[in-house]
């Protein structure tokens, strides 16, 4: 079966179409202030219009569940959304019914207790997104450059495909896949050239690792 390959964080057009072109099969945009890679409505409608009809379009709010997110996703008609902060297993149920589109539910993870911890939010989403926790004190959630321990997943059994986040970059990612079998990956930091910088080299790079794995 053929990884799925996701690059989140996108904010210009011409890394827009670094993944694009290349043959990711979902392109994120963040809707979180507090983020370098944060699009913001005008520009995220933009590079949403751009990728339609040639990669899944995703989303992606934290702690965000409201009348702004409403607008967002009613303005901009993402194909999916994904929640990357502490939603309850009601929220994203909620979410799914309201939007009636799929939703990514991520999921910090820094030891096997967080798996066992996550079968509600699992039972609620249509994907998870195992990432790694983020450094104490960090203003946003995703995007750290940080891995977990990869092997905690190596017996794991999920009711739907998942995605494998956290540290990714075109380096290691073939031995991700390896040790977990993931069905999909997501990556931010590890094709950038600077926090929130994307770079086309990398983002290729990237895609064609996880094409020979």
């Amino acid at each position: 079966m053929t990884t799925k390959i996701k690059i989140c964080g996108l904010t210009t057009p011409d890394t827009l179409d670094a993944a694009l072109d290349g043959g990711a099969d979902f392109v994120g945009f963040v809707m979180v202030k507090a983020s370098p890679r944060y699009a913001g409505p005008a520009l995220a409608k933009r590079l949403v219009d751009r990728a339609r009809g040639r990669a899944k379009t995703v989303l992606l709010f934290a702690d965000g569940v409201g009348p702004e997110m409403d607008v967002l996703v009613h303005d901009l008609r993402p194909d999916i959304i994904q929640l990357h902060g502490r939603e309850t297993a009601l929220e994203i149920s909620n979410a799914r019914i309201d939007y009636d589109i799929p939703v990514i539910k991520a999921v910090g993870v820094s030891d096997a207790k967080d798996l066992i911890g996550s079968e509600a939010i699992e039972a609620a989403a249509d994907h998870l997104l195992l990432d790694a926790k983020p450094p104490k004190g960090a203003a946003y959630s995703g995007g750290h450059g940080v891995a977990f321990d990869w092997t905690l997943l190596a017996d794991q059994a999920f009711r739907h495909p998942w995605f494998l986040a956290g540290g990714l970059n075109p380096d290691n990612v073939a031995e991700a896949l390896r040790i977990t079998g993931a069905p999909m990956v997501d990556v931010s930091s590890g094709v950038e050239s600077a926090p929130g910088v994307k770079d086309a080299g990398r983002i290729a790079a990237f895609i064609e690792a996880v094409r020979r794995s």
